[in-house]
């Protein structure tokens, strides 16, 4: 059976705009885009039938200790697909842009940065192309200090 993703940025609006989907770690609230992980290398736990992705296995750990909290502190974050900064849905601007609903931090550059080559920032943002993140190949949670 195939479960589904439960921790992808998602929104709910009447707008026939796009939604882009991309993986919050539900415990530390990071993207694991920003973080370079890719889902080659997400942690995973499942709980009600649905299939969460951390960045590392202490992420894991720590949701699994009390899932609903975790999901409660997370539900409302967006992530920035200009400078991948995850906020608060109520911190972000929303705007349409080529067919794509999007939610901005609120500088004012990542909006025109976007738009001059949307598809890339869609595409980076949805773990559609390599992005080594702010860690580089480590990642950001090393198995070994």
């Amino acid at each position: 059976m195939k479960q589904k993703k439960a921790n992808a940025m998602t929104t709910n609006t009447s707008s026939s705009a796009k939604t882009i989907v991309t993986s919050i770690c539900p415990a530390c609230g990071c993207s694991l885009v920003r973080l370079g992980i890719g889902a080659d290398r997400w942690a995973k736990s499942n709980y009600e039938g649905k299939e969460y992705f951390f960045c590392c296995q202490g992420c894991t750990d720590l949701f699994n200790q009390d899932p609903p909290r975790y999901l409660q502190e997370t539900k409302d974050l967006v992530v920035c697909p200009t400078c991948l900064a995850e906020k608060p849905m109520q911190w972000t601007v929303r705007m349409e842009i080529s067919g794509w609903e999007v939610f901005f931090c609120r500088c004012p550059y990542c909006p025109d940065v976007f738009r001059k080559d949307p598809d890339h920032y869609v595409k980076r943002l949805q773990g559609e192309i390599p992005y080594k993140g702010v860690f580089g190949e480590a990642g950001c949670c090393p198995t070994e200090i």
